[in-house]
């Protein structure tokens, strides 16, 4: 399973991937002064270690002034440990070594929990199952495992084997695995398909090395089944490289249309991304689903299909990260992640949200009509609409998803997908076709009952289609996988529903922008 933090999933949108060079020595002049602060350091360092009332490691002290340093410039700047850059790497690289699972362990005393195993990995291979209770890694337990520890034993280079013990729901018989590591396709799209008959839809989980050829391909599929309108969708979409959500926004743009650009005040800071023309041009009606955890590079996507007019925007206002940082190497394999520019939209916006109390920053909890009222900056569109900098993309179309509070407890508690392995060892034969019936949800009742969880006949009423959706989903999901069950996920997603409805607006909208078509920027 993937880490990520709401700094760790934004900080990274690298300009020109990884800016070269080792930060060892003098990376730049020393002023005297400097010099005297560093030698106070030095000596404040070596009171703690040697007379703190507990014993201090260097590292581990050295680390933390390091980190406290860059909160002090902005929430973005970020020191990454060998660990932290690996995955970095990993995670914008496309792939990484190992089985292929999804797992979880919410806490200490849960058992390690196989969430997915990824459609044709070397764990779907073998018939590793959502629900299955990894017991012991090589030989040793892993409750007291962290995530963390278990990934590090589960990984590792392809062709080598590890073998692990499994308990199954349903089944008394103990189960070991010896299984093969094998690279594992780490895609930024996982889901693409018509969501109705002509109407394509692709979600982009964050921007990685393999974003634009996965795109490609996925829109050729799409338009062999008769794809004529399209939803790209940019939700919980962190970002990644800068890089590629040019070439993304670039599929949608006409020729010499800027699509982003870049201010510092370091050398190369200053640039301008414009579209290529080189890519097959997408003419089909757009609408762009995002929301409050779209940030960074999706948000760069998002501002240039805006500010253009090519499509229509719908959800929640996003993040409000304008931020870019360049990555550089430091010695003992870690990193620094620097902010070294500012982005702004083609209309000239800065979407970055206020970061003065870090706390606000990061707990995000402004209404879109709060964020709407503090953007000062006003800008237009190609068309002459009005658009706001300083607090994300506002949506042309706000439409709120919340969920239930009964059914956010029951997310948090992970009962749809507890409920799913019980309710699948239970039943047999279940079709593709299946739907939650009365039965269904009345057995959904009982297992909440049984779990001793806090319900009232009137949270099944008020959440009744809901509800019904979560089950069929988390079923389908431990079922066939995270592919097929976001299908059916679909149909309680009231910004996709909605999204569907806007198809005729969205070309109205790309067809008055190409009338009025400003001259480049």
């Amino acid at each position: 399973m993937r880490r990520k933090t709401i700094l760790g999933g934004l900080a990274f949108v690298i300009a020109g991937g990884l800016a070269g060079g080792l930060l060892g020595g003098r990376a730049a002049s020393v002023t005297e002064r400097t010099g005297e602060q560093l030698a106070t350091y030095t000596h404040l360092l070596s009171l703690v270690q040697a007379r703190a009332a507990d014993p201090v490691e260097p590292r581990v002290a050295i680390e933390g002034s390091i980190r406290g340093m860059l909160r002090t410039m902005d929430p973005h700047s970020n020191y990454l440990d060998p660990d932290d850059y690996k995955h970095m790497l990993e995670e914008q690289s496309g792939s990484f070594s190992g089985l292929g699972i999804v797992i979880s362990k919410p806490s200490n005393d849960k058992p390690l929990t196989v969430i997915s195993p990824l459609e044709g990995t070397p764990a779907w291979n073998v018939g590793i199952r959502a629900g299955d209770v990894i017991s012991q890694i090589e030989g040793v337990d892993t409750l007291d495992m962290t995530i963390d520890d278990a990934l590090r034993r589960l990984k590792g280079p392809k062709g080598t084997k590890v073998t692990i013990t499994v308990t199954r729901p349903g089944d008394p018989v103990v189960l070991h695995f010896t299984i093969t590591r094998d690279d594992i396709p780490t895609y930024s799209i996982r889901q693409a398909f018509l969501v109705r008959p002509g109407v394509g839809y692709v979600k982009i989980e964050n921007f990685t090395r393999t974003t634009e050829r996965e795109l490609d391909e996925r829109i050729r599929a799409l338009q062999k089944q008769g794809m004529a309108r399209l939803i790209l969708d940019l939700r919980r979409n962190p970002g990644g490289l800068l890089e590629q959500a040019v070439r993304v926004a670039d599929r949608f743009l006409r020729k010499d249309q800027m699509i982003v650009y870049t201010h510092g005040r370091i050398n190369g800071a200053d640039q301008e991304y414009r579209a290529s023309g080189g890519a097959e041009r997408l003419e089909l009606p757009l609408v762009v689903l995002v929301d409050k955890f779209s940030a960074s590079a999706s948000e760069i996507v998002a501002g240039a299909i805006q500010d253009h007019d090519r499509g229509l925007i719908v959800g929640e206002t996003t993040w409000g990260k304008g931020l870019v940082q360049t990555v550089y190497p430091l010695s003992q394999d870690a990193a620094l992640a620097l902010t070294t520019a500012r982005y702004y939209t083609p209309s000239g916006r800065l979407i970055q949200r206020d970061y003065n109390s870090l706390e606000d920053y990061l707990s995000h909890e402004e209404s879109d009509e709060q964020l709407l009222n503090v953007s000062k900056d006003i800008r237009r569109t190609d068309s002459g609409r009005t658009v706001y900098g300083g607090g994300g993309i506002h949506p042309d179309v706000v439409v709120p998803d919340p969920t239930p509070p009964f059914v956010d407890q029951l997310e948090r508690a992970r009962v749809f997908f507890d409920f799913a392995v019980d309710y699948n060892a239970r039943h047999k034969g279940i079709q593709r076709t299946f739907e939650v019936t009365p039965a269904v949800l009345q057995e959904f009742q009982d297992f909440l009952t049984a779990r001793k969880l806090k319900w009232a006949p009137s949270d099944i009423e008020a959440c009744g289609d809901r509800l019904k959706g979560e089950i069929k989903e988390a079923i389908i999901s431990a079922l066939w996988g995270l592919e097929e069950a976001y299908k059916a996920h679909a149909e309680i997603d009231r910004q996709l529903q909605k999204a569907l409805d806007l198809f005729p607006q969205a070309q109205n909208l790309a067809a008055l922008a190409g009338e009025k078509a400003a001259p480049a920027r």
